[in-house]
This record gives C-alpha cells, structure tokens and sequence, in this order.
C-alpha cells in the first residue's frame, strides 16, 4: 500500500512537470479530457444514461477494459463509440508512452546527480 501511494505521488509530480513544461504533454492531457468531457455528454444525451454513466463507460472505453455492462443501442451511438475508440486510445497510449518517458528521464537524472555527488565525495577522499 505505502508503494502504491508513493508511485501515485510520483505520477501526480510527473503530471504536474508535464503540464508545466511540456508543450506535447500539455496538448495530450487536454485532449484528453475534452475526449472525456465530450464522450460522457454525448452518451448522456443520446443513450440517456447517466453522468457518471456515461463517464464510466468513456473511460472504460479508453482503457480498452470494455466489461459490457454498458453498450451503445444507438445507430448513431455505435458509430460514435468506433470514432471514439480509436481517438481515444491512441491519445490514451501517446499520454501513457510520455509519462513513462518523462518518468525515466526523471529517473536517469536523480542517478547521475547520485553519481556525481558520489564522484566529488571520492575526490575529497582522495585528497586526504
């Protein structure tokens, strides 16, 4: 549990970088919510389901988890949900892809400042 917790801290900071100081993390996130935001109006609209119905199955859909306790009726609905799942999945594994990179880049910068830190505690022990 500590674990978890921890690796969730870490990806808010990442997130937090990202939006900060990432122009095509920014744009990814976004859009991403807007997908979100859109998909969950629109299946409460046309379905009539409810909001957090409609948000659960967006992201379900996103996920690509898909339980199937929720489906599409619509004509219109189905041909949304197919635009929708590609639109959707492919920002969600671009999103995925940039925070793990962002994660490593993280990740090779604390060690070389390890590194380098444990450099200059040689050197001084050297000159002794």
């Amino acid at each position: 549990m500590v674990s978890f917790i921890i690796n969730l801290f870490r990806l808010v900071k990442i997130i937090a970088s990202g939006l900060r100081e990432d122009k095509e993390f920014r744009f990814l996130f976004i859009f991403i919510i807007l997908l979100l935001i859109g998909a969950t109006l629109f299946y409460a609209k046309f379905e009539h389901w409810s909001i957090i119905d409609g948000l659960y199955f967006s992201v379900m859909t996103m996920a690509t988890v898909g339980y199937g306790d929720l489906t599409p009726t619509t004509g219109i609905s189905k041909v949304f949900t197919i635009i929708y799942t590609f639109l959707s999945i492919g920002s969600f594994v671009s999103f995925t892809a940039k925070c793990v990179q962002m994660m490593l880049q993280n990740h090779q910068e604390r060690i070389q400042n390890h590194q380098e830190r444990k450099g200059k505690i040689w050197q001084q022990i050297k000159k002794r």
